[in-house]
């Protein structure tokens, strides 16, 4: 049991990454490198790089340091999700204030071996070193196995169903219910939905296997919403050169949205279509809808005359519309 005032700077660099070797178990962690064994045949690597920046990306004052580590985790792993793989490993990375106390860095790990178990992942292997700021840099790798493409950006094509699975403007809405009361304590203990709300913000949670379900299903192309429904749609308009046209109904903030909503002051409609961190995949078939998956829309031709700009003209472009009209809030994070 290690002393709640130890910091890394007083433990070392040895002792740290014992920490974290304790908090996140892994036989194949501890060496110069980790070897990885490939488990299926006519495998293909699949490989994603994600940072977190303390007070850009987290905030303690919101979030408990398990909980970055469960969000590190889910936002890294949907990315190998959303190509149609799964995930099989991880690598950390931690810049760190020397004066951050070895606890915190032990329950982040502690954090990332809990949201990477129920895939049979691991944390194998990283780096530590003093810096001025927190900053976590997780490394996913995951396995697509079989000869069948990787869901791409680019696989969208005309009457394909556009595709989603999870829920969508839950985090932004527990962000704003945090920034809202200012803390975590001070959040009404006996709101259930606000609690929930601000759970599915500070540590998100991606069902198993969902993008290896619509790939076996058939699906032609696949997203996360990372950084808004509208932005990484519009990702997979612009590399497929199509319009998505969602339908309203579909996506249409639910009781608890609009409860959120009322508490706070806020627009459900805003959370739906720019929140992003919901790591709901996003995708488009031609196929039957895949299992765990709802049906959200349609793709259309450029010149199918449904895609009108803001000034109710029609435009060949790529776009993203609601009810074939471009939507009301379209911006999304902005990592720069």
């Amino acid at each position: 049991m290690m002393r709640e005032s130890l910091t890394v700077s007083q433990a070392g660099e040895a002792r740290t990454i014992a920490a974290i070797r304790t908090a996140a178990p892994s036989s194949l962690n501890g060496d110069d490198a980790a070897v990885l064994e490939v488990t299926a045949p006519n495998s293909r690597h699949v490989c994603s790089t994600d940072i977190l920046v303390q007070s850009r990306h987290f905030d303690f004052q919101y979030s408990l340091p398990r909980e970055v580590g469960i969000k590190a985790v889910t936002q890294s792993f949907a990315d190998i999700q959303a190509m149609g793989a799964r995930p099989t490993a991880v690598l950390l990375a931690i810049a760190t204030p020397g004066d951050l106390s070895l606890q915190t860095v032990a329950d982040i790990a502690r954090g990332i071996h809990e949201a990477a178990s129920p895939w049979a992942a691991e944390l194998v292997g990283g780096d530590v070193v003093k810096s001025k700021d927190l900053v976590i840099s997780l490394t996913a790798l995951g396995e697509l196995a079989g000869p069948a493409p990787a869901l791409t950006l680019d696989g969208a094509g005309v009457g394909h169903q556009v595709i989603a699975s999870g829920h969508i403007g839950y985090s932004a809405a527990g962000l704003a219910i945090l920034e809202h009361f200012g803390s975590r304590r001070a959040i009404p203990h006996d709101d259930p939905i606000l609690q929930e709300l601000v759970q599915w913000h500070c540590a998100p949670c991606l069902p198993v296997a969902r993008g290896s379900v619509a790939r076996a299903a058939g699906a032609a192309s696949m997203t996360d919403n990372s950084d808004g429904l509208i932005r990484d749609l519009g990702l997979i308009a612009d590399r497929s050169a199509v319009c998505l046209d969602i339908e309203s109904a579909a996506i249409a903030p639910d009781h608890k949205l609009l409860h959120a909503a009322e508490c706070v002051g806020g627009d459900a409609w805003k959370w739906v279509l720019t929140g992003g961190e919901d790591h709901t995949l996003l995708g488009t078939t031609d196929t039957r809808v895949p299992s765990g998956f709802n049906a959200i829309g349609r793709v259309r031709s450029l010149t199918s005359k449904v895609a009108v700009d803001v000034f109710g003209e029609y435009t060949d472009e790529p776009a993203v519309l609601v009810d074939g009209a471009r939507p009301k809030f379209t911006e999304g994070w902005q990592s720069l």
